[in-house]
């Protein structure tokens, strides 16, 4: 988590920029010639609100791919686009812990704020109930699982959220947006389709995963995730737990342990050697190359590549 005297420092250098951009205590809320502007955290809300927007504004992104959405720290300059934007995108506090204190000192801008995760109830995980934690380690710990947008179902709210902020800002292109926003729903409602199709009949249910992300699509479909970490995706399991899971997948025979490609996968390649598994890629979607979405790949396309990976354990 952010270093709250840091997050202090860089809040003030970000009101001295925000002064001379002249937003401080602006009346002006009505979108540019240039259209709608807004500014989203990672990618999963960035390609969500890039649907629902279309070609009637820009929509930009703070975090590159790989970069840690959790503990990511703001630049003044981060912190002026959002106080300039009509519309300001986040999954949620639990994800974006940084955003609180970042909307905190911008009170006097006029951007809509949409946290897309707002009314969906995020579950809690059940090694936060059952670990004890020092005063430090508290403070970072995870309570309740963030990575709601891996759910289809869910993500579909998220654009319904982001809907609405838009409308909000820009009530005057309300087809247009409404219309992109039901397309992309209803591309999200065949992928919630292709996944419940393809698990409805499956024997086998369980898979291993090296970073805890996976939880919503494993209660989507009635599945069990096993997880090697919790949701922070670089934690390291200790060697208690790692000998314990050894001994779960030899016990039921799973072949194959799933890594992040967004974080390292030592871990998960010592369990796959211990345990004469293979590795599998299974992505959080928490950031996609510059070059990767020039090829090609979006959030719905990644989905469908994690669905083709499942299905090689889930069947």
């Amino acid at each position: 988590m952010l270093n709250r005297l840091k997050l202090t420092g860089i809040l003030s250098a970000a009101a001295l920029v925000l002064v001379g951009c002249g937003t401080s205590g602006s009346d002006e809320s009505a979108v540019s010639e240039d259209g709608i502007q807004v500014v989203t955290t990672f990618y999963p809300m960035y390609d969500f609100a890039k649907n629902v927007v279309g070609d009637n504004g820009e929509v930009s992104v703070l975090l590159d791919a790989g970069q840690e959405s959790h503990g990511y720290e703001p630049t003044p300059q981060d912190i002026a686009a959002i106080a300039d934007a009509d519309v300001f995108v986040y999954n949620s506090d639990e994800m974006e812990t940084w955003v609180p204190s970042v909307l905190e000192s911008i009170e006097s801008s006029d951007v809509i704020v949409v946290e897309a995760a707002e009314d969906i109830a995020l579950f809690e995980l059940e090694e936060a109930a059952e670990e004890e934690h020092s005063d430090e380690e508290g403070e970072d710990a995870h309570d309740v699982d963030p990575h709601v947008w891996l759910d289809p179902v869910y993500a579909q709210e998220e654009v319904a959220a982001i809907l609405a902020g838009v409308l909000e800002a820009d009530e005057a292109n309300k087809e247009s947006y409404e219309a992109n926003a039901a397309a992309f729903n209803e591309k999200l409602a065949k992928l919630d389709t292709a996944y419940q199709t393809a698990f409805e009949t499956a024997e086998n249910r369980t898979f291993v995963v090296q970073h805890a992300a996976f939880g919503y699509i494993a209660r989507r479909y009635e599945l069990t995730e096993v997880a090697v970490s919790d949701v922070s995706s670089d934690a390291e399991p200790n060697p208690a737990k790692l000998a314990e899971l050894q001994q779960f997948m030899i016990d039921n025979q799973i072949t194959t342990v799933y890594y992040s490609d967004s974080a390292s996968s030592k871990t998960a390649q010592t369990l796959a050697e211990a345990t004469g598994a293979t590795l599998e890629v299974l992505s959080p979607i928490e950031g996609i190359t510059d070059e990767d979405q020039e090829a090609g790949k979006d959030y719905l396309s990644v989905m469908e590549e994690n669905l083709t990976a499942l299905k090689k354990v889930i069947q």
